[in-house]
């Protein structure tokens, strides 16, 4: 192969020596002398591109030809260099000023990493004289493909699975339900308010997309604040609903770029409902069925016997798998891959080495904070990108009245939900399960904030591969990023002083269900878990258990979850796997059977 390498180099050099004579000449025959044969290389076209693009030293054009001349760098790599170099030290200094403004009253890590990313584009703004303010262009498929994934993912596989799925339908409410409302009233007003802006521009089909873009929320900085053991249900409802609302809303803006929206009518309405519930469905079942695989191949095989390598890496793959499945069948990867770690946690992470366990449960949490802490800085970055605030300056009122509307139907759109939805959910729940007032302030308060999905939608919506010259396109994309860094730094600035206000320290667990211990502990614990034995022991007594019947109509959630533990218990952990049921094989990971 050297030698072969060596060999391409010296024909191109006669074949560029005999170009020049034929180009005085006035001919081209560029590999008559490297005795090519053309059908074993390219066609006279391209032999012609090429020739031509030897002859002026291009060699960038013959690389992307599959050629490789030497060890030349073209500026596009030494961009891509300089970029990696600098989000890398950015990402250092991030992790480092994050930790020590890690007691601040006003700051976390979200809004460090963004405040980072906006002081990086301003320097980078005025080192190229106004030109730019940053260096690599936001590519929404970079975001939905390579980092949204391990956020997701990650979300699933730490999630404390007892306490949300025992609040399913609470966050299904919020996460579903809530998004359509929210989308419905973000839609309908922007339609309304933008005619008065003189917003001539807008479609039907555009009124619609702003509403799935700002129906996107971003709870990053109200979790980091709550802590799940001292508020299992709260901190459950609030991560539950942004998982299920960021899928939401992607699922809304695709339907609505499929759909002729044009003449919506009860026949659209209704095919699209069926095509959400189809979409949930079979999204859904691909990341269990994904998750159950992997759970099969590595109880059976014993792939930690030989290499823990192998085991972390097969559980990765197989979950970005889920993810890139789903996508190609057009269906929701965040659900997918979000389940799909659900799955994995549950039974998968308990066939593993001990060791394999550690890895997993760091590695992938390691790799959700990297993304995190990138998309961040990136957005605070791109935010000042000068191309599209060119259109906006000619008419700065226009834009700050556009990006006010837009924060006030966000503002409207969540209240429009939470409260009337809390009301009609406590109206099913027991006294002391009910969600009080204080924590539905910090619903609607943790739902305020927008971040890179909004950004990513916005951008597919309203720009092609990070750019657009309309002067429309480019408002709705500047009133986008407006919306985003005025609703993250304001709102995440006061979210540690509100939440510590409504929720002081000592009131933190009241009226809340006693949380499972902490991770990797919750991994242990059965998949919907519940309280109830075979009998109930009172005063010595055994009382029978009531009718199954009337279980389901008085505790449906238990009944459901007791039910389900059975099965569990009897056909699923036997064959994949889980705590207690792993055999005790000699080089097989083991595992004390749970009591």
């Amino acid at each position: 192969m050297r030698y072969g390498a060596i060999t391409l180099i010296l024909r191109l050099v006669a074949g560029k020596k005999k170009i020049e004579e034929n180009d005085r000449n006035g001919s081209f025959e560029l590999f008559d002398c490297c005795d090519f044969d053309s059908d074993r290389v390219l066609d006279l076209t391209q032999k012609s591109i090429a020739a031509r693009d030897l002859r002026l030293g291009n060699l960038q054009t013959i690389a992307k030809m599959g050629i490789k001349v030497g060890s030349f760098f073209t500026d596009a790599d030494e961009v891509s260099i300089d970029a990696i170099t600098l989000f890398v030290a950015l990402l250092c200094a991030c992790i480092v000023i994050g930790h020590l403004l890690e007691e601040n009253r006003w700051f976390n890590e979200s809004i460090t990493s963004l405040f980072i990313g906006l002081g990086t584009g301003v320097v980078i703004l005025l080192t190229s004289s106004g030109r730019k303010s940053h260096i690599l262009e936001f590519d929404e498929q970079l975001f939905f493909i390579y980092l949204l994934p391990p956020i997701i993912f990650n979300a699933g596989f730490q999630v404390k699975k007892k306490q949300f799925f025992q609040n399913f339908m609470t966050i299904m409410s919020f996460g579903a339900a809530g998004t359509l409302i929210s989308f419905a009233i973000v839609a309908f007003g922007a339609s309304q308010l933008f005619k008065k802006l003189d917003i001539g521009f807008l479609e039907m089909g555009d009124y619609l997309a702003i509403g799935a873009i700002l129906s996107a929320t971003d709870s990053v900085c109200t979790l980091q604040v709550l802590n799940q053991d001292e508020t299992p249900l709260l901190y459950s409802l609030v991560f539950g609903e942004g998982v299920v609302n960021d899928a939401m809303s992607v699922v809304l803006f695709n339907a609505i770029q499929k759909f002729d929206v044009s003449h919506v009518n009860s026949g659209i309405v209704w095919q699209f409902l069926g095509n959400f519930m189809t979409l949930f469905i079979s999204s859904t079942s691909l990341g269990i069925s994904i998750g159950l695989l992997s759970a099969f191949i590595i109880k059976k095989l014993y792939i930690g016997r030989h290499s823990t390598d192998r085991e972390v890496a097969l559980m990765a793959l197989m979950a970005y798998l889920s993810y890139v499945m789903a996508e190609l069948f057009n269906w929701s990867g965040i659900l997918t891959v979000f389940f799909c770690g659900i799955v994995m946690s549950h039974y998968t992470w308990h066939s593993v080495d001990k060791s394999s366990r550690v890895t997993t449960k760091h590695g992938f949490a390691t790799l959700s904070f990297i993304a995190e802490v990138f998309i961040f800085v990136y957005v605070g970055m791109d935010a000042l990108d000068m191309e599209k605030w060119r259109f906006v300056s000619k008419s700065p009122a226009k834009s700050v009245g556009l990006s006010s509307v837009l924060l006030g139907l966000v503002l409207l759109g969540r209240a429009a939900f939470v409260f009337p939805l809390s009301f009609l959910i406590n109206l099913t729940k027991r006294t002391d399960d009910k969600i009080g007032f204080k924590q539905q302030v910090t619903i609607w308060w943790a739902g305020l904030m927008r971040g890179a999905v909004s950004m990513a939608l916005a951008y597919n919506k309203f720009a092609k591969s990070g750019h657009t010259q309309l002067p429309g396109n480019a408002i709705m994309i500047t009133s986008t990023i407006t919306v985003v860094l005025f609703s993250t730094l304001v709102f995440g600035m006061l979210t540690k002083p509100l939440v510590r206000w409504l929720l002081p320290l000592s009131g933190h667990s009241s009226g809340m269900v006693p949380s499972e211990p902490s991770s990797p502990k919750s991994l242990t614990i059965p998949l919907l878990g519940n309280v109830h034995d075979s009998e109930a022991n009172i005063g010595g007594r055994n009382i029978p258990r009531p009718t199954s019947l009337r279980m389901l109509l008085s505790t449906p959630t238990h009944t459901v979850h007791l039910y389900w533990r059975k099965f569990d218990n009897a056909f699923m952990r036997p064959v994949f796997g889980g705590r207690g049921f792993v055999p005790d094989v000699p080089g097989s990971p083991t595992e004390m059977r749970a009591p």
